[in-house]
């Protein structure tokens, strides 16, 4: 593993290092207890006379010591994980911190007033302190006893353990890393998809109004100008909600109605609009420029063919899963029975991709000829508010409702 790899691997030791030395403490002192019991139960059974209070002595002074040494032996296994590629070099360097483990276990174990039984003596001797005496004397034949006495136990039976615990949280880590990481590119990339098709949008919607103030430019000026005075209102609120993908079922209406507005100075009495809102759908989350191209697309193929009046009619209503938005008009229809157009415009595409995108098969949009003539076009997508979580609601197959 590279350097900067292990650096973040102990940058993660450093952030959790009180719980490394917390669960150490707990398992070395749990183990120890364990340990304790059962050796005194066996000398109990066995008719031997030794206090608990010693047998708990010897069992710390040879497992409870473990508990300061494992936290660094824990973080040079981070530090130098074993791989693939360097197997043989990191095998050799860990023998070699096995070895040094076991360097200090027996140091500390020879501080201790168990560290060694002397045969002579009848009794448990410090290798470090010499009792009868009562003078401080390193005793270095007590170490390299206990040095061989345990570097095997202690490399295979507590410094490898340690060894495949750090490797087996490091590797769980980096499945972690690359999940978190993962799923930021997917939402990036899914961002980025939306700000795509949210930018065909916008001057999709912007040239088609010029294109209606040109037409009456030359018919009517004044009819023009007031158009010119109600684009630029919908041009600011559009950039007020620059960025944003999604707003509020208040917002869109209103950025719609700027947009029916400026097509009314069009049609004039030739349009008429009906709103049927239910009240308590109006802070639900819908995403921006969802209606617009809807409307467009019910003016121009709609009541553009109508010689008298149309009427366009938008409609919101919930249940308890999904909110329900449809947009009708009382043009001539579709004209060869099929529930869907025979051309999809670039403004309707692009509103069935945000959908797909931001709520995957959780949303519906369908274009359909009602028996009473026209053309409906029908939206759902999971209910919530801006109170409620940002998660969107998953919608089952069984309650989803096709139009």
């Amino acid at each position: 593993m590279k350097a900067g790899s292990g650096n973040r691997q102990l940058s993660m030791l450093g952030q959790t290092g009180w719980m490394v030395w917390a669960v150490s403490l707990g398992v070395w002192t749990f183990v120890t207890l364990a340990a304790a019991v059962s050796i005194y139960e066996l000398y109990r059974s066995t008719g031997g006379s030794m206090r608990f209070l010693t047998v708990l002595g010897l069992e710390s002074s040879q497992i409870l010591v473990y508990f300061p040494l494992t936290p660094f032996a824990f973080a040079f296994a981070l530090r130098f994980p074993v791989r693939q590629g360097n197997w043989m070099q990191r095998s050799l360097l860990h023998l070699a911190g096995g070895v040094a483990f076991t360097v200090a276990h027996i140091t500390l174990r020879g501080l201790t007033p168990y560290a060694y039984w002397d045969a002579q003596a009848h009794g448990w001797i410090s290798a470090i302190w010499d009792s009868q005496a009562h003078v401080f004397r390193i005793r270095w034949p007590i170490f390299e006893q206990l040095f061989f006495r345990n570097v095997v136990d202690d490399i295979t039976g507590t410094y490898v353990p340690i060894l495949l615990v750090a490797h087996a949280v490091a590797y769980y880590q980096r499945f972690r890393e690359r999940e978190i990481r993962t799923s930021q590119l997917e939402a990036q990339l899914a961002n980025a998809r939306l700000e795509a098709l949210k930018s065909q949008l916008q001057p999709h919607f912007l040239f088609n109004t010029l294109h209606s103030i040109s037409a009456l430019m030359l018919t009517d000026v004044p009819s023009a100008d007031k158009m010119m005075t109600r684009l630029s209102d919908l041009l600011r609120m559009s950039f007020e909600d620059d960025g944003a993908q999604v707003t509020t079922l208040s917002r869109e209406l209103e950025f719609a109605n700027a947009y029916l507005e400026i097509e009314k100075i069009r049609f004039e009495d030739r349009l008429n609009i009906v709103l049927d809102i239910a009240p308590d759908t109006l802070d639900a989350v819908v995403p921006h420029l969802l209606l617009q191209p809807l409307v467009e697309n019910a003016l121009r193929h709609g009541i553009s063919k109508l010689s008298s009046g149309g009427e366009i009619r938008i409609t919101a209503s919930h249940d308890e899963h999904s909110l329900d938005l449809r947009v009708r008009d009382n043009g001539p229809g579709l004209g060869n029975g099929d529930s869907r157009p025979s051309k999809v415009g670039l403004g309707l595409r692009a509103t069935r991709e945000r959908l797909e995108t931001l709520f995957g098969d959780t949303q519906v949009l369908e274009v359909r000829a009602p028996t009473e003539g026209g053309v409906e076009a029908c939206v759902r997508v999971p209910f919530r508010t801006q109170q409620m979580s940002s998660k969107p609601e998953i919608v089952s197959e069984d309650s989803k409702r096709r139009f």
